[in-house]
């Protein structure tokens, strides 16, 4: 069982910077891929970035490779997510999710575990 927080969300301007945490609590945690994902109003929740167990392999939604960019530090039970040049149509609730396979998974049938999300608002 893994239980996930994730903070960090709020109002930035567009070009803008914002880091989300994601604290994971549970013996799993450091054995788990993790992952964060994003949803807007009106729109299916859609992959932002993946990242294997130790963090020595990431995978990222295509347009968004080189804006954003996943991290892991397991001994703080914690994933990352740095979000660089924001633009407006980043706004959307963004989740952590943990999944129980060691593999890098970029859907969300994936992930076994979610936290409540939080809400990342990009004002042009």
């Amino acid at each position: 069982q893994v239980q996930l927080v994730e903070s960090g969300g709020g109002l930035v301007q567009a070009g803008g910077s914002l880091r989300l945490s994601c604290a994971a609590s549970g013996r799993t945690f450091a054995s788990s891929t993790m992952g964060w994902f994003r949803q807007a109003p009106g729109k299916e929740r859609e992959f932002v970035a993946t990242i294997s167990w130790s963090g020595s392999a990431t995978s990222y939604a295509g347009s968004l490779k080189g804006r954003f960019t996943i991290s892991r530090d397991n001994a703080k039970n914690t994933v990352y997510l740095q979000m660089n040049s924001l633009k407006p149509e980043d706004t959307a609730v963004y989740y952590c999710a943990a999944s129980g396979t060691y593999s890098l998974v970029a859907t969300a049938a994936g992930y076994d575990y979610w936290g409540q999300g939080t809400q990342v608002t990009v004002s042009a």
